[in-house]
């Protein structure tokens, strides 16, 4: 099969061209401008300054060194207090959108498009409001707003080296989806690294789940492409051209193919694909837009070890937090765009280890600054890090988390784009963007480092210096204190916690529910092992130029898993894929998995 350039748009309509191309979006690599080089090194230098403050300051005077450690202690404070009030506003849209059923809202849409009557919806319902306006405006101006039947969902599937009982589940989840089959297409990417043993098992996937979907193609990426560094962006972006391809050959318009990228242990949830055709329709600047779930790492929960047990949920939280946070939603592992933007931009970068998060500016740069992610209030079920063996799991989690972290990486990107000759984004915003990113990498490298040592450090200085001052004497109780009252955070995120956790499975005792509360005893030791240790690691090598160009998979083992529940007993952090129960709706039918869904919620 030909792939075609991104230039080459046969059969899609004509678009007005950006002024920036595929090619002016590519990270460099090689030597790098003196400005590039500066803020490639400007994360690493400030983390380590900010630490290195703690033991420096204290010598000069032991009081500033105190007043230092104080203000960041309270600055850390007061987010954990906001952290705390957005986690439980994430969490409660979350429920609420969980019990919608998407697939209605959709009908009710394509009911206004075609002229007829569409039955009332709950009052209370989520967004039910919002939804009335939209079938206002739909009814008022029919040729702006797509038909949801139009719409295709196009979901490359990444993979490496996984076996079938890894991957297996997600398409078998994909196959359960509430939305219709003839209306998704399944793109699954491979590697040719992963060798005849993957060879066999995409064949073996497409022969034993190729029938549930419209499509499902089977796509190898070559290894050793010129110009790409090994890893998910060049798979996906070559897995990107053969599906823009297949459109093409379809006769299906770019701008109606909402294309989502999973790694292969991804679950969805059975209503993310209606919900996110929802919200594409809803949006008028719909190429402009990416939609991002919540990505939720609960599926093997009960079989990982406390640690990346830990790591895991400390993840869940921060990524529901995010979704209540307009300005800070970003691009990050599965999302969704439409196929239209992808082929403008040149698909994702096949430069970085970190592609999800880059896609956010690739695209805010493509797009001269306009450009937002709309949060999409339902999960996407991930594994937690889970390898062989306890070390090689602990092992596991360190690569991930640093190569998560390598997102610092996007910072020289990002203030190129920002103060460089050649910027096209409004100035302000864009800085407050690029302030907002390098805060959050400085942030995670140092921050829990100066709270650890920071409480002792000015007043051991000051006992050894034979200095006498009432506020360093008193430094290490008041630093305790804060941390004690910030526990309240903590006990929020623990009721958060307890209520995503799919069911204990029937292996384990009720000594494991106790392990699941007690692990977070080891919160503030993975802290600091884990999360600061990979960020310094990471920022370190981008300070010294050493550049990460290998993607380091994290391995996948497959879990005892939960089980998927039944319609009687649901509980919405599993990765059921069952409608919620004890809900009403307004236009409730069948979904493919035999079960009926709704439209109320809280």
């Amino acid at each position: 099969m030909t792939i075609l350039p991104p230039h080459a748009r046969t059969g899609f309509p004509t678009a007005p061209r950006s002024r920036v191309g595929p090619a002016d979006l590519e990270i460099p690599l090689g030597a790098r401008s003196r400005l590039y080089r500066a803020f490639e090194i400007l994360p690493g230098a400030v983390s380590i300054s900010a630490i290195l403050l703690v033991f420096l300051v204290p010598l000069v005077s032991p009081r500033a060194g105190a007043v230092y450690v104080l203000c960041v202690v309270g600055v850390m404070f007061l987010r954990a207090i906001r952290g705390s009030v957005d986690l439980a506003r994430g969490y409660t849209r979350f429920r609420a959108s969980a019990r919608v059923d998407w697939a209605a809202r959709l009908r009710d849409i394509g009911r206004t498009l075609e002229g007829r009557r569409v039955p009332a919806s709950p009052p209370h319902a989520f967004h039910a409001e919002r939804h009335r306006a939209l079938l206002a405006q739909v009814a008022a101006h029919p040729e702006r707003y797509p038909h949801p039947a139009s719409l295709v969902h196009a979901v490359v599937v990444a993979a490496y080296n996984e076996s079938y009982s890894v991957i297996a589940p997600t398409l078998r989840t994909l196959a359960c989806s509430s939305t219709p089959g003839e209306q998704m297409w399944i793109v699954f990417a491979y590697e040719e690294r992963g060798g005849a043993e993957m060879e066999h098992t995409a064949q073996r996937l497409r022969a034993e789940f190729g029938h549930r979907f419209a499509v499902f193609e089977l796509v190898r990426h070559p290894r050793d492409l010129p110009g790409e560094i090994a890893g998910k962006g060049a798979n996906i972006t070559y897995a990107g051209q053969h599906l823009q391809a297949l459109a093409v050959r379809r006769g299906v318009a770019a701008e109606s193919v909402l294309v989502t990228t999973l790694d292969c242990d991804n679950k969805p949830y059975e209503s993310y694909f209606d919900y996110v055709a929802y919200e594409y329709i809803a949006c008028l600047e719909r190429k402009r837009r990416a939609f991002q779930p919540i990505s939720l790492y609960l599926s093997n929960i009960w079989d990982a070890p406390a640690v990346t047990r830990v790591i895991a949920s400390a993840n869940c939280f921060w990524n529901l937090t995010c979704t209540v946070r307009p300005f800070s939603l970003r691009n990050f592992a599965s999302h969704t765009q439409p196929l239209d933007a992808l082929v403008e931009m040149g698909f994702w970068s096949t430069r970085t280890i970190v592609e999800d998060g880059h896609q956010f500016w690739r695209s805010y740069f493509h797009f001269e600054g306009d450009y937002a992610v709309v949060p999409i209030h339902v999960p996407i079920h991930q594994d937690a890090v889970l390898a062989g063996t306890l070390r090689q799991t602990m092992g596991a989690q360190f690569r991930q988390l640093s190569r998560w972290s390598y997102g610092a990486s996007d910072i020289a990107y990002v203030a190129a784009g920002v103060f460089g000759a050649q910027r096209r984004v409004p100035l302000l915003r864009s800085t407050l963007h690029l302030l907002t990113l390098l805060e959050g990498h400085v942030t995670l490298a140092c921050v829990s480092v100066i709270i650890a040592l920071g409480g002792w450090t000015p007043f051991l200085i000051m006992r050894r210096t034979g200095g006498a001052d009432a506020l360093v004497s008193q430094m290490p109780l008041l630093v305790g204190m804060i941390q004690q009252i910030a526990m309240i955070s903590l006990l929020i995120s623990l009721v958060v916690f307890w209520n995503l956790l799919p069911p204990r499975p029937v292996r384990y005792g009720p000594a494991r529910s106790v392990a699941m509360l007690a692990q977070w005893l080891l919160y503030p030791a993975t802290i600091l092992g884990y999360n600061a240790t990979t960020a310094l690691y990471s920022q370190s090598r981008l300070l010294l130029g050493r550049y990460r160009e290998r993607f380091e998979v994290t391995e996948k083992v497959a879990g005892g898993g939960a089980g998927i529940p039944t319609a009687g007993r649901v509980r919405l952090g599993t990765v059921g894929l069952c409608a919620m129960p004890g809900t009403t709706s307004s236009s409730s039918s069948p979904t493919r998995s035999g079960r009926a869904t709704s439209s109320s919620a809280d």
